[in-house]
């Protein structure tokens, strides 16, 4: 199946070898969003909602740029440093989903890039 690579000028530029996302076939692997600003390349600071806000909304011009939206993604996986951060996570993500929601992982990891506190990604079906 062929591949293409699907970037947005919405969201931070990859820091490291890989691809905003990849589109193949209908599925779209959109790469693990932190809270960057993407106009500062700069980590948000302040409340965890805010953080993870930022991610959403990384993740969504992204999901965006391959012609899809949230209602769309089937599976979001989330690292997160501190579990007691866990009802942050979920008053935000229904900011952004609705149900049926997708089905979503959380892992609580030691580290993060840049000294992230959130880090998520998710899975597309275009069709």
């Amino acid at each position: 199946m062929p591949r293409s690579i699907i970037a947005s000028a919405n969201a931070p530029k990859a820091i490291g070898t890989y691809s905003q996302a990849v589109k193949c076939g209908s599925t779209v692997y959109v790469s693990g969003q932190i809270p960057l600003d993407p106009a500062s390349g700069e980590l948000v600071q302040g409340p965890m909602e805010a953080q993870v806000r930022r991610v959403f909304e990384n993740l969504k011009a992204i999901v965006g740029a391959a012609g899809g939206s949230f209602a769309q993604v089937v599976k979001v996986t989330v690292y997160i440093l501190d579990f007691a951060d866990f009802a942050a996570l979920n008053k935000v993500m229904a900011e952004y989903f609705s149900e049926p929601y997708p089905a979503r992982v959380t892992v609580a990891v030691a580290a993060l890039p840049k000294g992230a506190r959130v880090e998520i990604d998710c899975v597309v079906e275009l069709e």
